[in-house]
């Protein structure tokens, strides 16, 4: 059983079915809540895999981590899921769906991590900066990381661009050791 392939195909056709339905934005948000849930509550993937649970209690379970309100398409989805058995995939289905919506719709997922919290000023220039760059709608997560001293460090699609003091000291570091 090939997981990737599996969740894929679910994936696309949940995307479809939410842009016919124009409700993609709510399922997009669903799916990211339900993600962010699966990678930051441990217990989440257990409780859904769990033979002993019925399948409306991990219905009820699911939805809560798809976020309120779960649109209808949501739900049936994961009725879907449930009823086809293959929850241990959920986590990928919702992977691949996000990424397949974030293709389709041309958004960039960026990150900035700085040594202090960014003015809204900032960014805000480097978002459009890697806008220009990308010719995509972007979607930034700001991180503060005071062990970068100052700087930043700006990821996107396969791009880092570090202009971390941090970076910049161990560059110097190097040199003086090689000489």
């Amino acid at each position: 059983m090939d997981i990737g392939l599996i969740s894929v195909r679910y994936a696309r056709a949940l995307l479809k079915a939410a842009i016919n339905d124009r409700c993609h934005e709510d399922v997009y948000h669903n799916m990211t809540n339900l993600l962010d849930c699966y990678l930051h509550v441990p217990e989440l993937r257990p409780a859904i895999c769990n033979p002993m649970y019925s399948r409306s209690k991990k219905s009820s379970v699911v939805l809560a981590a798809c976020g309120t309100p779960a649109v209808e398409l949501t739900k049936r989805f994961i009725t879907l899921v449930l009823q086809e058995g293959r929850e241990e995939m959920l986590q990928f289905m919702a992977s691949s769906f996000i990424n397949l919506y974030r293709q389709h719709f041309h958004i960039t997922s960026g990150k900035v991590t700085t040594a202090v919290k960014l003015t809204a000023e900032v960014e805000q220039r480097m978002r459009r900066m890697v806008e220009e760059r990308t010719q995509d709608k972007v979607e930034f997560t700001t991180v503060v990381d005071p062990t970068i001293l100052g700087g930043f460090v700006l990821d996107y699609d396969t791009y880092r661009m570090d202009a971390s003091v941090k970076s910049k000291l161990n560059r110097i570091l190097i040199e003086l050791k090689n000489k």
